[in-house]
């Protein structure tokens, strides 16, 4: 189950979003941004072809018609900027950060006018000539129908281009406070997907799965039956685009392999009489939403969502990849480290990447010796920073989960083995402990793990 990229519509609030007329601000002309778009310091393809009539129409949103005219002004801006081709918004996103950023003149004057005399009115003078006209341009596009949508794409091209563009940032920036005000987890519905929802939807499922890929329609609607469950967070602006969404299966045990739960052909248990909730996938939908955290929110709302349909069901855990794994132990063995590299770690990629490794009883006993050890250090001992190195043990434990169990060959795809030599491990999700477990990760960096996993990365040692 990876993370990073009540359930159900019966008991979630669905609050109106604040998508109506947007906040005024003290703006340039349009004339002023004409004269400006026509200076030398706008890039020259800004000011030709398609990518000038964009910006064009941003002029005339900006303007006192846009004020006006908001939404019709707002989906001529859309409209144009979604015929652009990739180098036009490039040439687009470079007058954004060229000609809509905040005037240092007047910040410098506001400031000092607050310093003087610390005033609402200077205060909230300052504050409006720190606002730059993007802010009101990307506020007014959410006006539109699909406006917020399409903002969502705009953010997702500024992150792919940040390392080449670096000017972009500001209005990453932006776009990102905007999207987490509306994306505030109050605005987000919570809703089952069953096999009797949007053909729409379900096929977003298909493209966005990012764990464990929908083969076809077959393994579809074997996720959706009524032993296996699929939970999304919807938007009020997006309700046929779901936010992010997991996958679980109702068992009567905790699951140790994912091959199992993805059986087409595996039989229907009765929900009723089911123990176990196992989380087994979770995707996050839309790149212009990454560092985002809806994960916590979608999960603990599942749970209480099938607390109450289901009084049998007891336990909740997850059955998670370890991605990190694989890229750690190859960064292991290249190291410097002298003694990594003589020992028995320096053969352990190699033989991972031979073929049919596995049909070999001998050598799949012996990498189990090897590899699970490693794995409970790596996932104990690997650091990023203070948390842990597995961006899926980050994800889990910082939810509040116990690191219950390591599973060997507990993904035998080719994905499962490429990212975690096939592991797996079980995250239990203790409902009594969540905030304790929470509160200890967050404040002290304390790992809660079963007895065997501490047991198992003492045995390593470098």
């Amino acid at each position: 189950m990876v993370g990073e990229r009540a359930i159900g519509a019966s008991n979630v609030g669905s609050p109106c979003v604040p998508l109506a007329e947007p906040t005024r601000t003290p703006l340039r002309s349009q004339d002023r941004f004409r004269a400006r778009s026509e200076s030398g310091r706008v890039p020259q393809a800004a000011k030709t072809g398609l990518a000038a009539r964009a910006i064009s129409r941003c002029c005339d949103l900006l303007s006192e018609r846009g004020q006006v005219s908001g939404g019709k002004c707002a989906a001529e801006v859309l409209a144009a900027y979604r015929s652009l081709r990739p180098s036009a918004i490039d040439a687009f996103f470079d007058w954004l950060a060229a000609e809509c950023s905040s005037d240092p003149d007047a910040i410098r004057r506001s400031a000092d006018l607050y310093r003087s005399d610390p005033s609402a009115s200077n205060l909230r003078n300052l504050q409006r000539a720190t606002q730059t006209p993007r802010l009101e341009l990307f506020r007014r596009l959410n006006l539109a129908p699909g406006g917020l949508g399409a903002l969502i794409e705009m953010r997702a091209h500024l992150l792919r281009g940040l390392d080449q563009h670096p000017a972009w940032g500001g209005i990453e920036a932006e776009l990102d406070e905007l999207l987490r005000s509306w994306f505030n987890h109050g605005f987000l519905a919570c809703r089952r997907i069953d096999q009797q929802t949007s053909p729409a939807i379900l096929e977003k499922l298909i493209r966005y799965e990012a764990v464990h890929q929908i083969r076809d329609r077959r393994d579809l609607q074997r996720r959706l039956d009524s032993d296996r469950r699929c939970y999304a967070l919807f938007h009020p602006a997006l309700p046929e685009d779901p936010v992010i969404f997991t996958e679980l299966s109702l068992t009567r045990g905790m699951s140790p392999r994912v091959q199992p739960l993805l059986d087409t052909d595996a039989p229907v248990l009765d929900a009723a009489s089911c123990t176990f909730a196992v989380f087994y996938s979770i995707s996050n939908c839309h790149e212009g939403l990454k560092g985002f955290s809806f994960g916590n929110t979608l999960i603990r709302s599942v749970v209480e969502e099938l607390r109450a349909e289901l009084p049998r069901l007891k336990r909740f855990a997850t059955l998670s990849p370890v991605p990190g794994f694989r890229p750690w132990l190859a960064g292991l063995v290249g190291s410097s480290n002298g003694i990594c590299r003589q020992s028995k770690l320096a053969s352990l990629p190699a033989r991972l990447d031979a073929p049919d490794w596995m049909a070999d009883r001998a050598q799949r006993m012996e990498l189990e010796r090897a590899l699970i050890p490693l794995c409970a250090y790596y996932l104990l001992r690997a650091k990023q920073g203070t948390e842990p190195a597995d961006p899926v043990a980050r994800f889990h434990l910082g939810n509040g989960a116990r690191l219950a169990r390591i599973n060997w060959l507990g993904d035998t795809s080719a994905a499962g083995m490429r990212r975690s030599a096939g592991i797996t491990v079980n995250y239990v999700y203790d409902l009594e402990n969540l905030e304790r477990n929470h509160e200890a990760y967050s404040t002290e960096g304390r790992v809660r793990a079963a007895r065997r996993i501490e047991s198992l990365a003492r045995e390593v040692s470098f």
